[in-house]
């Protein structure tokens, strides 16, 4: 089984890309056949300087290495390595109806929050559906946001194939329930656009400072606190299990402490759960020429699965002649 996701380059890595896709993908290297990209095409809906977006892919494959992914097992590359991507992006324009983009959640939701509309932005599904099925993925890993471009990517996949065939694969969407909707420190998923994420790299004052501004409700100190409805709680519960996630409920339920004394204890939670990753991105950062290698390495590897697809394609629609 062929297991596909890619993420963004637009900024740093938070805690709601590790547990909705990053540490499933991770756990699928042993199992399945994995492959990963960095997203830089896609980034460009919003990071429009082009040095920015070239350090920050640098920074998100050497983030991804430290936090597991192994190029022995997963092909990893970058998005715009592998141009076929494009090719296929416009061929699979001619079967999206005007509609079926027009329905697309992310796009309303981030024109809503301020985001410029554009074509990109507009067309977004059809690119994250050339990605998907250039590479015949059989499942793809997401949070529950992104359930709907995978929904559209079926879509077109069965509209494409109704015309030329059985050419491409259509996709299923895996979602770990648990922990499909990462909550920001605004209670909101946390999203970079809506900028209010919990890095998992930087200093760890400045992380403690970030989970100190997660809302909570104002309750007394000696009062019992829910903690089904805590920000707090529902990121902590991420990194707990068994008798220490019990033990945090129990805190909550008996009172004399206040929302100030479970941020310091998710700080200190989050901080060691993410120990072995930092000293592992230490290495990367000191040895960039390696990151680069890998990539290339990976984009030739995604380029040779992705050649047989896009000339059946070229074929079956006249654009090999």
């Amino acid at each position: 089984m062929r297991v596909l996701t890619g993420i963004q380059p637009s900024g740093d890595l938070h805690i709601g890309n590790y547990f909705g896709s990053i540490k499933q993908m991770v756990e699928a290297q042993s199992q399945n056949q994995t492959f990963m990209f960095i997203a830089n095409y896609h980034a460009m809906t919003s990071v429009s300087d082009g040095s920015r977006l070239s350090e920050l892919t640098m920074q998100c494959a050497t983030d991804f290495l430290a936090l597991g992914i192994d190029p022995q097992k997963s092909v990893f590359w970058v998005q715009s390595d592998v141009k076929e991507v494009l090719e296929l992006y416009w061929t699979l324009s001619s079967f999206t109806p005007m509609g079926l983009l027009e329905r697309a959640h992310s796009y309303k939701d981030k024109t809503a929050k301020g985001i410029a509309a554009n074509h990109s932005l507009f067309s977004y599904p059809v690119l994250m559906a050339a990605d998907i099925l250039l590479f015949n993925s059989d499942v793809v890993p997401v949070g529950k946001d992104q359930i709907q471009h995978v929904e559209i990517a079926r879509d077109i996949a069965i509209k494409f194939n109704n015309q030329y065939g059985d050419i491409l694969t259509v996709p299923e969407f895996r979602v770990q329930e648990e922990v499909a909707t990462v909550p920001g420190i605004d209670g909101q998923k946390m999203s970079k656009s809506y900028k209010n994420v919990v890095n998992i790299f930087g200093e760890e004052k400045s992380q403690l400072k970030t989970i100190k501004k997660i809302v909570t409700e104002n309750v007394a100190m000696e009062e019992p606190k829910e903690y089904e409805t805590c920000n707090v709680y529902n990121m902590a519960k991420l990194f707990l299990e068994g008798e220490n996630l019990k033990a945090l409920q129990d805190r909550y339920k008996q009172g004399g402490e206040g929302h100030g004394h479970f941020k310091i204890y998710l700080a200190e939670v989050m901080w060691e759960y993410f120990k072995e990753f930092r000293e592992r991105r230490e290495y990367f950062e000191a040895h960039q020429d390696e990151v680069r290698d890998i990539l290339n390495m990976g984009a030739l590897k995604a380029k040779e699965a992705a050649l047989p697809t896009i000339e059946k394609i070229r074929s079956a629609t006249g654009i090999r002649y």
